[in-house]
């Protein structure tokens, strides 16, 4: 059977109101919101395949005209979309035609569904495209990314997807939300929409934002409002989200702090096969205490090597032995952890494994933590000396895995994911854990 072809042809337009034709040009790039002509509503694109037999697909038959019409959706104004970097407001495609499209009724999602669609095209780093569509239908720009993250039904553009939001304020920005820049007077101009995941830091000032962009999907910490016409992104927020706000300052329930139980939750919680919240906080307790070198990623849920050797080298720091530093912890390891008492891993009294200089209580003296020395020196293109000992830093603790060459004085990905796996180490999930090095991060690594 020939190869369908895919031809888009526009219906011509004679309008004979006064002006018109001076501005003709001008009412076919622009939108009728934007200051188009009235006229040109009436002007549809059409989609027609046609093969080289000019037989219609199937067989015999009628040839049918496929497009966003056909689900009581109106296709874009004539002129409306052309030569936008992000393409016109489209159906979902299947592998081989239109599957279909939906109104401006909007399907209902949560915001851990947003970042989660979100992280669907980052980890298969779908490569970007303006006129290639992913197998899930959407179209491998930065607004069929938006399109899939909010499960729209429909590839939108940057001049549409408002439509689908309501504008709010950067206060009120949370996970799932968008930052969204249309230039209707020059669409290939920088317009641009990236998705929030969160704030990097206190200062709001930069956030974590998912985007699709060349080469491919990619995640990152970005100031607010992008890396360039950074004052015409504005804030939106999908009318379909549900559920309550994320409070991205709320305490995770796998690890209660200071203020959580004391109480031991028995050894069945603990060893091979443990799957649950108390193996995380075991790892988390541990690497406030000296043993995040033992986790290349994690800690917890599930209880692995990594939780063994931490807890026994805690064990061992207690000066105790055999049967006592088994690497699987008892009640009295426990309590230690738990209440913030015994000797820190490394032979550091408490305080040592988490101090910014001095003598810890068992004695230990701990290394001076150097000055941070700013965000903006861990930005790619950027070149210290900072860049090299927060590398070998890196390497010391065990978190150098990324690494085939170096650490070096220049700023790279493979600095970025190590720093990330340590951030996770610490328990860090979210933006808190972006593989850029913040103070505390910083402090960490040093102490």
């Amino acid at each position: 059977m020939p190869t369908p072809e895919f031809e888009e042809y526009e219906p011509a337009t004679d309008c004979p109101c006064a002006g018109c034709a001076a501005q003709r040009a001008e009412a076919r790039t622009l939108a009728p919101r934007d200051g188009g002509h009235p006229g040109a509503q009436g002007a549809r694109r059409a989609l027609v395949m046609v093969t080289a037999a000019g037989v219609v697909l199937g067989g015999g038959g009628a040839a049918v005209a496929a497009g966003p019409g056909a689900a009581g959706r109106a296709a874009p104004a004539a002129g409306e979309d052309e030569g936008t970097p992000q393409g016109s407001p489209a159906p979902l495609y299947g592998p081989d035609a239109v599957v279909s499209a939906t109104t401006l009724a909007e399907e209902k999602t949560d915001r851990a569904t947003i970042i989660n669609r979100a992280k669907l095209w980052l980890d298969a780093k779908v490569p970007y495209s303006m006129s290639k569509y992913w197998s899930d239908g959407y179209r491998q720009d930065c607004s069929g990314f938006v399109s899939m993250a909010w499960n729209l039904g429909s590839n939108e553009w940057t001049g549409s997807l408002d439509k689908f939001a309501t504008r709010i304020t950067k206060d009120e920005l949370l996970p799932g939300d968008i930052l969204l820049f249309h230039n209707p007077a020059d669409p290939t101009s920088g317009s641009h929409v990236t998705i929030f995941g969160g704030w990097t830091d206190h200062t709001k000032t930069h956030y974590r934002a998912y985007e699709q962009t060349r080469p491919h999907t990619r995640a990152q910490a970005t100031p607010y409002g992008y890396w360039n016409n950074a004052a015409k992104y504005l804030p939106y927020r999908y009318n379909g989200v549900t559920g309550a706000a994320v409070d991205q300052d709320k305490p995770d329930p796998g690890n209660p702090g200071p203020g959580g139980s004391a109480a031991y939750p028995g050894r069945s919680a603990f060893g091979p096969g443990a799957n649950n919240a108390h193996v995380t906080r075991l790892g988390r307790m541990l690497v406030q205490r000296g043993g995040a070198r033992f986790y290349r990623e994690g800690p917890g849920p599930r209880w692995g090597e990594a939780d063994r050797l931490a807890t026994r080298a805690f064990q061992r720091a207690q000066g105790w032995k055999g049967s006592e530093a088994d690497g699987f912890p008892g009640p009295h390891t426990w309590q230690l952890l738990v209440q913030g008492k015994g000797k820190n891993i490394g032979g550091g009294g408490t305080g040592g494994g988490t101090g910014g200089g001095g003598t810890g209580a068992g004695g230990g003296t701990t290394t001076k933590v150097p000055p941070y020395p700013g965000r903006g020196v861990f930005r790619p293109g950027q070149s210290s000396p900072a860049v090299t000992a927060l590398g070998r830093q890196l390497v010391k603790k065990g978190f150098g895995k990324h690494y085939t060459s170096g650490p070096g004085p220049s700023w790279g990905e493979a600095d970025r994911r190590n720093v990330e796996a340590f951030q996770r180490a610490q328990g860090w999930r979210g933006a808190a854990a972006d593989g850029h090095p913040g103070p505390e991060t910083w402090r960490r690594l040093f102490a």
